[in-house]
């Protein structure tokens, strides 16, 4: 399972992905929206294609490697970089079905989140360990289902509509 193409092609993107994240420095707003528009949703596609995992051992927490100052520093230079772009409002929400507020997210807080779950994972994979490797994978799975692959496909949207958008020339920023 570890070894096989569709999970190597998920770790390569998650590698990829991971570095965009942790060079946001060098990028401007379009040159970073313009990369991020065309990683997530390879990375959301490698992730649906992994093969079936069996379920995480109860008495086994993956190590975090990704700490909470780490995440901060991380989710800090995106809002940082996109700024007045950073904002958007949130669809998939739960507290939206009982509300008629809208509920604002951050694709700063949501890329973050997803780099935390992804630099975990890559870092556990490096280990060259197999019995972590698969629990690494399974985890990393069970959280796409779970938690990430959503707050990917909300961040994409909220992407797109900076990448093309119309109002603003971010080619110019």
């Amino acid at each position: 399972m570890i070894y096989e193409k569709n999970t190597l092609e998920f770790v390569t993107v998650a590698l990829e992905f991971c570095a965009l994240i942790e060079a946001t420095g060098k990028y401007t707003v379009f040159s970073f929206t313009d990369k991020a528009v065309k990683i997530l949703p390879l990375l959301y596609l490698k992730a649906t294609l992994l093969p079936k995992t069996g379920e995480c051992e109860e008495d086994s927490e993956p190590e975090q490697y990704i700490t909470e100052d780490t995440y901060e520093a991380i989710r800090f230079r995106l809002a940082d970089l996109l700024g007045e772009y950073d904002a958007f409002l949130e669809t998939f929400h739960p507290d939206m079905q009982y509300s008629d507020t809208p509920v604002a997210a951050t694709i700063s807080e949501y890329l973050a989140d997803i780099y935390q779950d992804l630099g975990n994972f890559v870092a556990l994979f490096r280990q060259e360990n197999e019995r972590v490797m698969e629990q690494a994978l399974i985890t990393c799975q069970e959280n796409f289902c779970l938690y990430w692959g959503q707050k990917l496909l909300n961040a994409l949207k909220a992407l797109h509509a900076v990448r093309f958008s119309y109002d603003n020339d971010l080619a110019e920023t």
